[in-house]
């Protein structure tokens, strides 16, 4: 995977003063960050610094206690998932969310917006719907299992599932929290290699990730958050040499 020339740099999303705490524990605390259009964004630190939470409080799967969230210039702090899904936001979970026992087909027809659940399962299908997800599945490389149902997938198959089905929403950002955990590394090589592919098509990522080979190959900024707040952020090149970082996240 080689580096992606980035983008001029705009505004794509932005925190000011995000907060969350549970039970007197501060996951996340006074975040402020930017996350840069047409980039590839890494969100980075040692295991328990508020990164997925982070992640949860902007897509809106929990409410941040106090702060802002801000995307394109428009205040989605605390909406609905859906809306912010409707936004122009998609995201990947850090455990694989598919139906097990729905076809690799089906799994993407459910990811659909507007499909009913009720409705697949009765036979209700979309051609145009249909054409749009075997495509994606060409694209990232699992058509020939369509038939297949997804808890016989390998975990990377189901990590390509899982971002396939994001890109049925055609979000113009999307989050992916720890695409390469559990894949082997032939998978790694091309879920990184899809990023970059629509990275250069105009998608704006925002990726949690602790394989650091992959973050600093396909990242242009990078945040690093510790303790639930930025310490340090900027290109790889910065970031590697900041000693905020290497003895916060390294161990240095």
């Amino acid at each position: 995977m080689s580096t992606t020339t980035a983008p001029p740099t705009t505004r794509n999303l932005e925190t000011v003063g995000l907060t969350k705490s549970f039970g007197g524990v501060h996951a996340v605390q006074d975040a402020t960050v930017t996350f840069h259009h047409g980039k590839i964004n890494a969100l980075i630190g040692p295991n328990g610094s508020g990164k997925t939470t982070f992640f949860n409080c902007v897509t809106g799967m929990i409410k941040p206690d106090s702060g802002t969230v801000t995307f394109k210039g428009e205040d989605i702090t605390g909406k609905a998932s859906h809306k912010i899904a409707r936004a122009g936001i998609g995201r990947s979970f850090q455990l694989c969310r598919i139906f097990p026992r729905m076809t690799v087909l089906e799994n993407m027809l459910v990811a659909v917006r507007n499909s009913r659940l009720r409705e697949l399962l009765r036979g209700a299908r979309n051609a145009e719907e249909i054409d749009k997800a075997r495509a994606l599945l060409v694209r990232v490389g699992i058509d020939h299992l369509e038939n297949v149902e997804a808890r016989n997938l390998s975990y990377g198959q189901q990590k390509l599932l899982e971002l396939a089905g994001v890109l049925m929403g055609d979000p113009d950002t999307i989050m992916l929290d720890e695409p390469a955990g559990g894949v082997n590394p032939a998978l790694i090589g091309r879920i990184g290699t899809l990023v970059q592919e629509l990275n250069a098509e105009g998608r704006t990522f925002l990726v949690v990730e602790h394989n650091m080979d992959m973050v600093m190959s396909l990242s242009h900024h990078v945040i690093v958050f510790d303790r639930g707040a930025p310490i340090a952020e900027g290109t790889p090149a910065v970031v590697q040499s900041d000693p905020r970082v290497l003895e916060a996240y390294l161990g240095v």
